[in-house]
C-alpha cells in the first residue's frame, strides 16, 4: 500500500459508521468530504479507468418518456453534474494531509476522465449531439470550468480543443423557452472565459428574457408561467451569477442589470436559508425534487463565493447546509450498490420525472461547493450557529424577514 492510499484510508476509516457519527466527531468538513467521496468516487474512478459505461447502472424514472434515449445521454449528464459541484475543491492547495492526498487522487481521476470523455477511441467517449438534453449537461460541464479555471489549465491542448468542439456541438439544439436559455448562455460564457469566439446574442437573449420573467422579491418565472419549485436555485440564480462573473469582464453593457442581479442573489440566499427546517428537511415541492440537496445550489454557491448577505453568518449557513446534507443522504436506500437512487429521502421512484436517469440525481453534488473554500476559512472554522428555523422553533428571539420590495 502506498502512502497516499494509506492516508485516504486513514481518513475514511474514521468515518465509516451507519450514522456517520465518527465523521461528525471529526468536524463538518471531514463529514462533507466523506459524503463527497462516497458520491463522486464511483463516477470519476470509473471514468478514469475507461469503464463508466460498463459499471454505471442503466436506471431511469418509472415515468420515463424514452428509456433508450435517456440511458444514451446519462454519461454526459453524470459527468457534468458531478464536476459542477466538486470542481472548486480540486483547485485548492491546503487542508490536512489526508484531504490533500484525496484531492490528488481526484485530480488524477478527473483529468484522465475528461480525456476519455472526449477521445473517440475510448470506451467512455461521450457524444454531445444526441439531443437537447445534452445542451443542458454540456452547460454543467461548462459551469464546472467557469468555477475552476485551474482545471482547464491542467488539460492538454488536444483535450481542450475536443471539449470546446463538443460544447459547440450543442449549439444545434434549440433551448426550451425556460431556464434552458441559461444553458445556452453558460456554454457561451465558457467559450468567452477561455478566449474562444462566443455568441453574444445567445447570452444577451438569455439575460434579457430572464429580466422579463422576474416577478419580484428575488423570484423568477421559469418560462412564461410561474412554478413553485426549486429551479430558482437548481439553475436560475447560480447560472445568472456565473454568467455575470464572466460577462462583466467582457463588457459594461449590462452593469445596471448585473447590479440588480447581485441584490436578488443576496435576497434569494436569505429565502433559501429560511426554507431549511430545524432538522434539515425542506418542502418537497415541484419537479426535479430528486436532485435532493441541489435545492440549495444557490445558497452553497453564495457561501463559496463569499457573497452571503450580512444577515447570514458563516456558522449558521454551514450548520443549515450540513443539516440538509445529513437529512437527504441518511436513508439506507439513498445508494444502491454505491450509486444514487431516484428519490429525495432514499429510493422513492414515484418522485421521478420523465427525464430522469441514473445521472440525474447527481446534481446534488453542488451542495459541496463550499469545499472550494480553504479549510481555514471562517465558513469552516466559525462556531456553528442556529439557522433561522432552528432558532425560531426553539423559542429563541429572531429578526423578522422582509422582502426587498421590487
Amino acid at each position: 500500500m502506498n502512502i497516499q492510499s494509506a492516508l485516504i484510508i486513514g481518513l475514511f476509516s474514521l468515518l465509516l459508521s451507519p450514522c456517520a457519527s465518527k465523521a461528525q466527531q471529526q468536524g463538518d468538513r471531514a463529514y462533507w468530504l466523506y459524503e463527497m467521496d462516497r458520491m463522486a468516487r464511483p463516477v470519476l474512478q470509473s471514468l478514469a479507468n475507461d469503464s463508466l459505461r460498463i459499471v454505471m447502472p442503466q436506471v431511469t424514472s418509472k415515468q420515463v418518456d424514452n428509456k433508450a434515449h435517456r440511458i444514451q445521454v446519462q454519461y454526459v449528464e453524470i459527468l457534468g453534474r458531478v464536476l459542477c459541484g466538486i470542481s472548486p475543491w480540486l483547485a485548492l492547495e491546503d487542508g490536512s494531509a489526508e484531504e490533500q492526498a484525496l484531492r490528488k487522487q481526484y485530480r488524477d481521476w478527473t483529468i484522465q476522465g475528461l480525456k476519455n470523455a472526449v477521445d473517440s477511441n475510448a470506451r467512455d467517449f461521450m457524444r454531445f449531439d444526441l439531443g437537447g438534453q445534452q445542451l443542458v449537461d454540456a452547460s454543467f460541464i461548462a459551469a464546472a470550468f467557469v468555477r475552476c479555471p485551474w482545471l482547464w489549465d491542467q488539460l492538454d491542448k488536444p483535450t481542450q480543443e475536443r471539449l470546446v468542439n463538443a460544447i459547440k456541438t450543442t449549439r444545434q439544439f434549440k433551448p426550451v423557452f425556460s431556464n434552458w436559455l441559461l444553458f445556452s448562455a453558460m456554454n457561451e460564457a465558457f467559450l468567452a472565459k477561455f478566449g474562444y469566439d462566443w455568441d453574444q446574442m445567445r447570452v444577451d437573449y438569455a439575460l434579457r428574457q430572464l429580466e422579463q420573467w422576474y416577478v419580484g422579491d428575488a423570484m423568477y418565472m421559469d418560462g412564461p408561467h410561474y412554478a413553485y419549485d426549486y429551479y430558482n436555485s437548481f439553475v436560475i440564480h447560480p447560472f445568472l451569477g456565473a454568467i455575470m462573473d464572466v460577462i462583466e469582464e467582457k463588457t459594461k453593457a449590462y452593469d445596471t442589470m448585473f447590479a440588480q442581479i447581485k441584490k436578488r442573489n443576496q435576497r434569494y440566499a436569505i429565502i433559501q436559508e429560511r426554507l431549511i427546517n430545524s432538522d434539515g428537511t425542506f418542502p418537497p415541492s415541484g419537479r426535479s425534487i430528486i436532485y435532493r440537496a441541489a435545492a440549495f445550489h444557490h445558497l452553497a454557491d453564495m457561501a463559496r463565493k463569499k457573497r452571503l448577505p450580512e444577515e447570514l453568518q458563516a456558522g449558521q449557513v454551514r450548520g443549515a447546509l450540513t443539516a440538509v446534507l445529513r437529512k437527504t443522504l441518511e436513508s439506507p436506500s439513498t445508494y444502491n450498490n454505491g450509486w444514487l437512487t431516484i428519490g429525495l429521502y432514499g429510493d422513492q421512484p414515484g418522485l421521478g420525472d420523465f427525464y430522469n436517469n441514473q445521472g440525474s440525481p447527481y446534481l446534488c453534488s453542488v451542495i459541496f461547493l463550499p469545499l472550494g473554500l480553504s479549510a481555514a476559512d471562517d465558513f469552516w472554522t466559525a462556531p456553528e450557529l442556529p439557522w433561522s428555523a432552528k432558532k425560531i422553533w426553539s423559542g429563541a428571539d429572531a429578526k423578522k424577514d422582509y422582502s426587498i420590495g421590487f
